[in-house]
């Protein structure tokens, strides 16, 4: 009966839409964004027992997660087989025992696409912010964006620092990283080697992707998502009466400021 009571505790932490949830997303999330900062911050920093300490510090705490999440899964398997449980194990490996510098550290950043596309905290925010609801698909394909940026600057620093004279420092890459995506390529920092030109190459592919769509969304007719009760629709206009698809009668939320 204890552990049962825990792990229902726990559920409500992690899945539920009352007060005590919501603030303990909110708190993931900010734990999150300081992660990232220390990532962009531990950069400049010379590597000691201090930038380790607090490595491992974070690791124990990114293991603690997620072997909470496991516990209180439905389907443990395939939360730990997923994309983000098997970039959680990578991080919390490297955090830990760390071989090769700060290992896959540049995987914390894709916490935040975790968290920030977890369905509780998508309906948390929609709940909690008018504006994010009204804008959610711009917001989201600007977060990905942003996201992928971040991401890609931290790899291109962990792979080419020490042996590339032009990355000496988290700017540096991220400077490389916004060059390549816009295509503009000034060419005054270049990535060396075989695995430089592929990571240019892909941050190139990918990263105008997403700039692209993040354009089209902003362009296109606005939309917000609001799943029709009897058909399924998920996206509607934002003045929408009646769904596109079946032609139920919708009460989309409104405040009355557009």
């Amino acid at each position: 009966m204890p552990e049962t009571s825990l792990r229902s505790r726990l559920r409500i932490l992690y899945e539920s839409h009352d007060p005590v949830g919501d603030r303990f997303r909110y708190a993931l999330l900010a734990f999150d964004l300081a992660i990232v900062v220390w990532l962009v911050a531990s950069s400049f920093l010379p590597r000691g027992l201090h930038t380790t300490t607090i490595d491992i510090s974070i690791g124990v705490i990114f293991l603690a997660d997620l072997m909470v999440r496991l516990w209180i899964a439905r389907r443990p398997s395939r939360e730990i087989f997923s994309l983000w449980g098997l970039a959680d194990l990578l991080v919390i490996f490297s955090l830990l025992f760390p071989i090769w510098g700060e290992g896959l550290a540049f995987l914390r950043v894709l916490r935040l696409y975790r968290v920030f596309h977890s369905p509780q905290t998508l309906t948390q925010l929609r709940d909690d912010l008018p504006g994010f609801r009204r804008n959610e698909t711009a917001l989201r394909a600007g977060l990905n964006l942003l996201i992928f940026l971040f991401a890609m600057t931290a790899l291109v620093y962990q792979t080419q620092s020490g042996i590339n004279e032009r990355i000496g420092n988290y700017v540096d890459a991220l400077y490389f990283t916004v060059s390549t995506l816009s295509t503009t390529g000034y060419g005054d920092v270049t990535l060396v080697g075989t695995s430089g030109k592929l990571l240019s190459v892909v941050t190139m592919i990918i990263g105008i992707s997403l700039f692209l769509r993040l354009v089209q969304v902003i362009f296109r007719p606005r939309k917000v998502q609001f799943r029709c009760p009897t058909c399924g629709l998920g996206r509607h206009d934002a003045d929408a009466v009646h769904c596109k698809a079946c032609g139920t009668v919708l009460a989309i939320p409104d405040e009355g400021l557009d």
